[in-house]
């Protein structure tokens, strides 16, 4: 089974992904910020990873940079309502450091579901 980590520091965000996600049948695993997703990505990794690019403890960058010296095979799609006026520079930012996929926050279901399909299948 498709295993997808869900990186949010905000609950409700990572409650929807998860919720649709684990619908659409894959199996889903969370973490709060980007420094216990890396400790749960080396001990279970997976094969797709959500992340959001701002969040405390290691944002979504940091774990990009990280993610990517450490797995660089890893699929990653970044997400943020960013900073006002920043959103874009994120975006583009994570896209440039190994992100496959970039996506501004509001997020839809269907969005989401078609890019995870593309990247893992």
């Amino acid at each position: 089974m498709t295993h997808i980590m869900v990186v949010d520091d905000d609950s409700i965000m990572r409650k929807f992904l998860c919720s649709i996600l684990e619908k659409a049948g894959y199996q889903v695993s969370e973490a709060q910020n980007g420094k216990i997703a890396m400790k749960l990505f080396r001990n279970f990794p997976a094969d797709l990873m959500i992340l959001d690019l701002v969040m405390p403890e290691k944002e979504g960058i940091e774990t990009i940079i990280e993610l990517r010296r450490d797995f660089p095979d890893a699929k990653i799609i970044a997400i943020t309502a960013g900073l006002k006026g920043e959103t874009e520079l994120l975006l583009n930012a994570s896209k440039d450091l190994g992100a496959s996929r970039a996506f501004k926050k509001p997020l839809d279901a269907k969005t989401i579901l078609e890019a995870v399909k593309e990247l893992v299948g």
